[in-house]
């Protein structure tokens, strides 16, 4: 076995909330459009996005999205995590684009600022100060 970090994760979206995502993704969050891709065959879009020279984010939609079966402990993926080196000031970016953050909190276990926000699908999103 020789993994060195994770390449990717995918997040779903409806095709309704398409436009919103990449969006938020691309514009709001920052992360650099490396492919969009339009899949006949699905009637779906696959949007490659780079984190910050690394990780990447594969947003799907699909025409027959389905919601969380509970929110947010389903099985699968509780929530996508992000560094950042400032949470006021990546809180306060994100309130100035009308996404609302819960207030930041502690970790008892490391000592580090952390608060979740969603994404437009409500998929929780967190901010992690390092």
């Amino acid at each position: 076995m020789n993994i060195t970090r994770i390449h990717h994760v995918a997040i779903l979206t409806s095709n309704d909330l398409y436009d919103s995502c990449k969006n938020f993704y691309s514009s709001i969050l920052g992360f650099k459009i490396i492919r969009e891709t339009f899949r006949d065959h699905r009637n779906s879009y696959k949007l490659d996005l780079e984190v910050n020279g690394g990780t990447q984010i594969e947003l799907f939609s699909f025409p027959e999205y389905k919601e969380r079966a509970s929110y947010p402990e389903a099985k699968g993926l509780r929530h996508l995590s992000f560094e950042v080196t400032n949470i006021e000031t990546a809180v306060e970016h994100l309130r100035s684009n009308g996404i609302e953050a819960e207030a930041i909190r502690l970790d008892e276990l490391t000592g580090r600022r952390f608060t979740f926000f969603n994404d437009p699908n409500g998929q929780p999103l967190e901010l992690y100060e390092i």
